[in-house]
């Protein structure tokens, strides 16, 4: 009885300890339920909203084409052309088994020049994946094909390619794109925002049945800008045919030809030899998408001889009509040698210039104090950029350094010792032919709405005056004299030229090695100059590498293109004119009733 008795009394507490784990079990779960819901919608809600989004939210965006490039008469010079992408779908693909279509797939490597095996074979690694390039930027006809393959999971999607039509003309200048259409080189890498532009996006939901239900949010597009170079494409399109056929004829390693507007500082043209197809990069070494007229430095050699002799004039250790004394012919400072090919005797400093005698340009060099000169050519721009704000321009090698030997200072007045890029050069030649005024060089045309942006964000100096109006004219009608007595190959039918040529050998590790250059700076017409034109011939191979010889036939069919490209008046006859009257004018009334009576 007594073991009954127990037996129905445990029955009760085991009935109670099942209820209460029941509860606790409950309980726990409730409690997970509310931390793991707490946890989702407090601290972490981001997965599960993302999670929706996917589902519902869906967004259009609206493309903008690159804007265009454009010389000063709107010639465009690099534009965008509608093409297409090849993309695929690797979960479609494998979902309706589409790579078994193998007829279809060789068409599709064949039109795309791609070996079947790794097309298919990259697809398959994929095989999860909803996006991968196939081939980038299309032409429409291939795309077309493409179509009516009809392989599932095989898209299409539009996008644009640049195309540059002046093709290697102005391929330095304007540089290029990659495949994502971001400028990367020349005015499209200085510009690339500018010329991008804004996508605009609208953001909106969709219902099960794809139906529009709301739009979140909408960002206009902003369109892309044209950007309108100071570059006259006819004058650039001679200036390279010349300077090509230079390169080729003297088997030279490369040239540049600088063409600009004096009164403004507009580069009308500026290209370099050999150049490159911005439409068709393949295999083209990386050295040769460099704008050498920027980027290299070139000892000047005897262009810096005006420089040197505007500088005495500036000081007023000589006058324009002063004589110099070169006899002998050389000279000793410091231990180290100077001197001309002959003795030259006495000379002006127009015959120091015709002649480029090293000896006169010494002797005024050593007529003003050392930092009088040195100051001159800092003045002139060497050592700093000329503001054309082109990606990679090189500042040149001008020394500032305290202490200079007078043979230091003598070879540095006739162009050795320092390295200038043409784009130095031309500015210095544009001050000289413009009346002494220093100006920026600019790549933008002056009139326009870009160039006035630039001109507010850069307020600093513009221009500057760096010698008088009567020493720069003077010294213009000197190199007037030094193309017409020393370098007849310089010399354009019809108009009035001034320059100077100059030729250096090139600086190696250690000294001077067996290369030359070959350089002419010049300006015209001198009666009203307006342009400058600088040619570079950088290691012209044989005979021939003197400036006068590679340089100026090149300066002279560049300078007389775009004089009549410009359409800017013929000077030569009023010289003749003029030179008919002033001989006119010294004939005494004995000569002229002498002549009349033998008549």
């Amino acid at each position: 009885m007594k073991n009954k008795k127990t037996n129905s009394n445990s029955q009760p507490n085991t009935a109670a300890w099942r209820y209460y784990l029941v509860l606790v079990a409950v309980g726990i779960i409730y409690l997970g339920l509310m931390a793991r819901s707490a946890y989702i919608q407090v601290i972490e809600p981001e997965m599960l909203q993302a999670q929706g989004d996917m589902r519902s939210m869906r967004v259009a965006e609206k493309r903008v084409q690159r804007g265009s490039i454009l010389d000063r008469n709107g010639s465009e010079l690099a534009i965008s052309v509608p093409v297409e992408t090849v993309w695929a779908d690797p979960k479609i693909i494998m979902d309706n088994n589409a790579l078994t279509m193998t007829e279809h797939w060789q068409a599709l490597a064949d039109v795309l020049d791609q070996d079947i095996t790794q097309l298919t074979t990259r697809v398959a690694k994929n095989s999860r994946k909803r996006f991968i390039y196939l081939e980038r930027k299309i032409s429409p006809a291939i795309a077309t094909y493409i179509k009516q393959l009809k392989i599932p999971g095989i898209h299409l999607r539009k996008e644009s390619k640049r195309f540059y039509p002046t093709g290697e003309i102005s391929a330095h200048l304007l540089g290029f794109t990659n495949v994502d259409d971001k400028g990367i080189e020349g005015i499209e890498g200085m510009y690339d925002q500018l010329l991008t532009g804004k996508g605009g996006e609208k953001r909106f939901r969709k219902d099960a049945q794809g139906r529009k239900v709301e739009i979140i949010s909408v960002e206009q597009a902003e369109q892309a800008e044209d950007v309108t170079l100071s570059i006259d494409q006819r004058i650039q399109a001679i200036a390279y045919k010349e300077l090509k056929g230079a390169v080729q004829a003297f088997k030279a390693a490369s040239g540049s030809v600088i063409v600009a507007n004096i009164h403004t500082g507009e580069i009308l043209a500026m290209t370099n030899s050999p150049s490159y197809n911005p439409n068709n990069r393949r295999n083209t070494a990386i050295h040769r998408f460099r704008n050498r007229s920027i980027t290299d430095i070139y000892e000047p050699g005897s262009t810096m001889k005006p420089l040197t002799a505007l500088t005495a004039l500036e000081f007023g250790s000589v006058s324009p009509n002063e004589i110099i004394d070169t006899s002998p012919g050389w000279m000793r400072l410091g231990g180290r040698r100077v001197s001309d090919p002959i003795n030259r005797g006495k000379l002006s400093i127009e015959d120091i210039l015709v002649t480029s005698s090293n000896m006169g340009t010494t002797k005024l060099a050593l007529s003003v104090p050392k930092n009088y000169l040195l100051d001159k050519f800092f003045e002139v721009g060497f050592g700093e950029e000329t503001g054309t704000r082109l990606i990679g321009e090189s500042m040149g090698m001008m020394h500032d350094r305290s202490r200079w030997s007078q043979f230091e200072l003598a070879t540095l007045s006739w162009g050795a010792g320092l390295a200038i890029t043409p784009a130095q050069l031309t500015r210095f030649y544009m001050a000289v032919a413009n009346g002494g005024i220093k100006r920026k060089l600019t790549i933008i045309k002056a009139d326009s709405e870009l160039a006035k942006a630039e001109q507010k964000i850069s307020a600093d100096m513009q221009e500057e005056r760096i010698f008088s109006q009567k020493n720069s004219n003077a010294v213009v009608e000197m190199l007037e004299a030094v193309v017409d007595e020393h370098v007849p190959l310089a010399k354009v039918n019809g108009y009035r030229v001034g320059g100077k040529t100059g030729t250096s050998i090139k600086a190696v590790a250690g000294g001077y090695g067996n290369d030359y250059v070959g350089l002419f700076a010049g300006m015209a017409p001198i009666s009203k100059p307006e342009i400058v034109v600088v040619v570079v011939i950088n290691e012209p191979s044989g005979d021939l590498y003197h400036g006068g010889e590679v340089a100026a036939p090149v300066f002279s069919r560049v300078m007389k293109g775009a004089l009549r490209v410009l359409n800017i008046a013929p000077d030569g006859q009023e010289k003749q004119v003029a030179e008919s009257q002033k001989n006119t004018d010294k004939q005494t009334p004995l000569d002229t009733v002498s002549r009349g009576d033998h008549v």
